[in-house]
């Protein structure tokens, strides 16, 4: 059975989610091959590092998603509206995230075809982050939820992150 079987299937969401990120990620790679990615690991230790600059997050999810949680530096920028965002210089560090990593590529392949240089994916995106205990964020203060995206990806989500949303906000752009 192929990859994508398991994607549309839902079948991707009854396997350890570390082997459901990997495959998540390696279909995300074939639609996106020139994006470079960056493991979380990367971005807590770079966060850390006061030398460094840091770098600028854009949160590639819906209004709905970004108002559950986001990393607390971030932006939440229009998918679709990629011209219309506020962004750094061309030479600043920029790090892009959604719920598993599908949109931010695209997002990040669109700004390195904008002349970017220092683009990067988040592997695994919030939904990873939050797996791992790292902090997000509601209105500047921490919280532990993350909107599902859906029922289906939710599911990649350990059940204590996951915000129950009404009908209303499960809607969200793919």
């Amino acid at each position: 059975m192929s990859r994508l079987f398991w994607i549309r299937t839902g079948l991707v969401s009854l396997m350890p989610r570390s082997l459901a990120f990997n495959i998540i990620k390696r279909l995300t790679i074939r639609k996106f091959p020139a994006v470079q990615w960056i493991n979380t690991e990367d971005v807590a230790r770079w966060l850390e590092d006061s030398e460094e600059p840091q770098p600028v997050f854009l949160d590639a999810r819906t209004e709905a998603e970004y108002a559950v949680s986001h990393l607390k530096q971030a932006q939440r920028i229009e998918p679709n509206h990629l011209e219309q965002a506020v962004l750094p210089s061309k030479d600043m560090p920029i790090i892009v995230y959604c719920s598993v990593g599908y949109r931010s590529a695209r997002i990040a392949q669109q700004l390195e075809q904008a002349g970017f240089s220092r683009v990067y994916n988040l592997e695994g995106s919030l939904f990873k982050w939050a797996n791992e205990e790292r902090p997000v964020f509601k209105n500047d203060h921490p919280t532990l939820l993350v909107h599902p995206y859906n029922q289906l990806w939710g599911k990649l989500l350990q059940p204590k992150y996951r915000a129950k949303v009404n009908e209303n906000q499960k809607r969200v752009s793919a």
